[in-house]
């Protein structure tokens, strides 16, 4: 499912919204949980799971191409963790 098809089923089960107000909810949603971790904060959504944030340090790598060596910078990386109640859900049908 993309961020268009989200908005589009939101809307549906929603016909009091119009589609453009969701779509305005949906990017407001995205954009706090971004500034969120960009600000280092962790971001959990209780039944879903937990956005956070993690150092990956620098590192030497190869160019697949060529062999040769490659300097990798230190960065960050976002990183996502179901919750329980929605790893439950998804192994319930088994």
């Amino acid at each position: 499912m993309i961020k268009s098809e989200l908005v589009q089923t939101i809307a549906e089960q929603n016909p009091q919204l119009y589609q453009r107000d969701v779509e305005n909810i949906v990017n407001a949603i995205l954009d706090e949980i971004v500034k969120a971790l960009a600000r280092g904060d962790r971001v959990e959504l209780r039944g879903f799971g937990a956005f956070s944030v993690k150092q990956r340090d620098g590192r030497t790598g190869r160019n697949p191409r060529t062999g040769e060596a490659v300097k990798v910078d230190p960065k960050l990386v976002p990183v996502f963790k179901t919750g329980k109640e929605m790893r439950h859900r998804l192994n319930a049908g088994r």
